[in-house]
């Protein structure tokens, strides 16, 4: 299988714009044109790939885990400042249930190493709702912090940390 992952830039947009989820899935990662339409500073995009046609989309926040004066805010249930984040990862609904979602996050502690030197863990918020992403991404190398965040669309949302790295 020919899956990639590769950063893209905003004038990209061409690329993913065809990328579509479900329309109740929509509601947990929001759609590629929103990501475009909120652009945020610290906010990275990347397309996953397979072969030349993008399959897939998410978003990584370099400031995840951070208060506005810089430094991390764990009683929040936010994620220590050397995190990354993970969110609106997606994968275009003709391509679900085929192991692209499950290849695309294996490939990422290595792909993220390399683009995010220095870089510890990666983290989400996932809606406590959300059984099916939640399942997905515990398969995947992401446990569960015991943190709850609030700010979802429903409400409360569990905090989950995947290692990027092997500690020594």
């Amino acid at each position: 299988m020919s899956l990639r992952l590769r950063p893209i830039e905003t004038c990209e947009f061409d690329l993913v714009h065809h990328i579509q989820v479900e329309p109740e899935q929509v509601l947990f990662c929001g759609t590629v044109a929103q990501a475009f339409e909120q652009a945020e500073d610290g906010v990275d995009f990347h397309a996953i790939f397979l072969r030349e046609m993008a399959i897939g989309f998410f978003k990584i926040d370099q400031a995840y885990g951070l208060t506005p004066d810089l430094t991390p805010s764990l009683a929040s249930g936010r994620v220590p400042a050397r995190d990354l984040g993970l969110r609106g990862f997606m994968i275009d609904r003709n391509y679900q249930n085929q192991r692209h979602a499950t290849n695309a996050l294996r490939a990422l502690p290595g792909y993220l190493l390399r683009h995010y030197p220095g870089t510890c863990n990666l983290a989400l918020t996932v809606d406590l709702q959300n059984f099916h992403a939640i399942r997905l991404y515990q398969k995947n190398g992401f446990t569960e912090t015991q943190e709850l965040h609030f700010g979802g669309l429903f409400g409360m949302q569990r905090v989950m940390r995947m290692p990027l790295r092997v500690s020594a």
